[in-house]
């Protein structure tokens, strides 16, 4: 099994975006996730990016990639009392509203020009 904490020590957001799914969890300062999968430790079992954007750092966000490698990608996310902690957790609405309008807005575009 591979084993990874992650912690926020930064005053801004961690993003925590786990890949090949694409999903979000968003960490406040001091908040940790343990993230397991079924990797027998012969090769590694993630890949870690830290990325930003001026953007996204004038908006008090940073992001960490996790790319889950060599299991079977059946991953399990808690928080440090061992709590599910589910795809959005924490996102802010105010982002959850723009990524849905953005999302809709490419929706419609991809319809006008099919």
């Amino acid at each position: 099994m591979a084993v990874m904490h992650v912690r926020n020590g930064s005053s801004r957001w961690l993003v925590v975006w786990l890949e090949p799914w694409g999903e979000d969890r968003w960490l406040e300062r001091g908040d940790m996730l343990c993230i397991r999968t079924d990797n027998n430790g012969e090769k590694l079992g993630f890949d870690v990016e830290y990325h930003a954007n001026d953007e996204e750092r004038a908006d008090g966000i940073e992001n960490l990639t996790i790319y889950v490698e060599n299991c079977s990608y059946d991953v399990d996310v808690t928080d440090e009392e061992g709590n599910f902690v589910a795809c959005g957790h924490k996102r802010p609405e105010e982002i959850d509203r723009k990524w849905t309008a953005r999302r809709v807005a490419a929706e419609e575009e991809l319809n006008r020009t099919s």
